[in-house]
């Protein structure tokens, strides 16, 4: 395989892709009046940016919360700025065009639903959000539980981010149920693996 040469211009424009992608998404969903939050590796990136912003870690893809009524009015919002909506492999997501791949998409979570059936805690509420320049961000609380149901690989780097820049920290265990609890003391005992 022959790969093309390093381009700092191909990174760059990589990371605004992912950010017009959100903010075209979010300007939809406020437009059309539709509850939502971002989630996942943007809403990370968004409260460790009010910290560090040299702590900021990229993500490749856009993940929304939504109730699941809204679904279907998310569709036709989403739609008139570009997106497809596609369900595949049990996942809800918005395509960035008709020929795009899963990573140039919005994947979609549902506000109070268990992502898995073996999650130990439900999706947040989209109404524990809160305002960010240009969208609306899940509030830190509701992200470390989210990041702490998952707990995949990712959710733990994301975590230690929170971790390192001082959002997180030992304080939190007494707010936290079992096995959320012991799985953030893991990390906080132990942040390197």
């Amino acid at each position: 395989m022959t790969l093309p040469p390093v381009s700092w211009d191909r990174m760059i424009r990589a990371v605004e892709k992912v950010r017009e992608r959100l903010h075209r998404a979010a300007s939809a969903l406020d437009r059309a009046g539709i509850p939502y939050a971002v989630v996942g590796g943007n809403a990370v990136a968004a409260w460790v940016s009010r910290v560090d912003e040299a702590a900021v870690r990229n993500t490749q893809d856009v993940d929304l919360l939504l109730v699941r009524s809204d679904l279907d009015a998310a569709k036709a919002a989403l739609a008139e700025v570009g997106f497809v909506y596609r369900h595949s492999s049990g996942i809800d997501m918005f395509l960035d065009g008709p020929g795009a791949k899963a990573r140039d998409a919005l994947h979609i979570v549902f506000s109070g639903e268990k992502v898995r059936a073996d999650y130990a805690l439900p999706a947040p509420d989209v109404a524990d959000s809160e305002a960010a320049p240009g969208f609306r961000v899940l509030q830190l609380e509701a992200l470390v539980r989210m990041k702490l149901t998952s707990f995949r690989r990712k959710d733990q780097v994301h975590l230690l981010d929170l971790i390192d820049v001082g959002l997180v920290d030992a304080n939190w265990l007494a707010r936290l149920p079992e096995p959320l609890a012991d799985r953030l003391a893991g990390l906080l005992a132990d942040p390197d693996g």
